[in-house]
């Protein structure tokens, strides 16, 4: 059976007008564990309920490693992360200032990052065949100017502590990826504007100091 996928089109912010296009998946179904337990079974001497005690059995065991503060590797899958951010209603911790410092009370494992193994990737592109879908993607058009969306953010951080790339997408109705570039493009060219905090996925933009504006 052949996996779907579309040309997913983007705007450039290289040149205004030019869309990009971008190979994109179409996620048709979710294999559940009981359907996964079952196809291990056919190839093995085990039984479709005890190879899901096992995938039971295994997430409990990885939950408690990363519960203290280890990654977990299973090879020819990848590795498991676990990712930690403040609970909500928690302000952020300033490096120098007088902001209550955050305990422990007040941060919560709020996500498991995976990186998948190489032998992973390399199998499933083996067993894909791909099939392009019919029906034209959408593009994802902000009905604002870039000059709109940029106030927009700046009117954003002079009334909240932060903002994510996920809240500038609903905001501004661009795709997340095409919202990403362009908050990074902000920071290089309105650097009194917009400033950043963090990294990786805790990473989030904020209203730049005094100093930072100096910068």
């Amino acid at each position: 059976m052949a996996a779907k996928y579309t040309m997913q089109e983007m705007n450039s912010l290289q040149k205004d007008g030019e869309t990009l296009l971008y190979p994109r998946m179409i996620i048709q179904n979710c294999c559940s564990t009981e359907e996964l337990a079952r196809m291990v079974a056919k190839d093995t001497t085990f039984s479709a309920g005890e190879i899901k005690g096992i995938i039971d059995q295994l997430a409990q065991r990885m939950a408690w490693e990363m519960a203290n503060g280890n990654s977990v590797k299973i090879e020819g899958i990848g590795t498991f992360t676990p990712s930690l951010s403040l609970k909500d209603g928690k302000a952020r911790e300033e490096p120098d200032g007088d902001a209550p410092k955050r305990n422990a009370a007040s941060i919560e494992v709020s996500r498991i990052n995976f990186r998948p193994a190489k032998k992973l990737v390399q199998e499933t592109d083996r067993h894909c065949r791909l099939e392009r879908d019919a029906k034209k993607s959408a593009l994802h058009v902000s009905q604002y100017t870039p000059e709109q969306r940029l106030e927009m953010a700046k009117q954003y951080l002079n009334a909240h502590l932060t903002m994510t790339v996920s809240e500038y997408a609903a905001m501004t109705g661009l795709s997340r990826t095409t919202a990403s570039r362009e908050l990074r493009k902000w920071l290089e060219t309105n650097r009194n504007a917009i400033g950043i905090k963090g990294k990786g996925s805790h990473r989030v933009y904020v209203k730049p100091s005094g100093e930072d504006r100096r910068k």
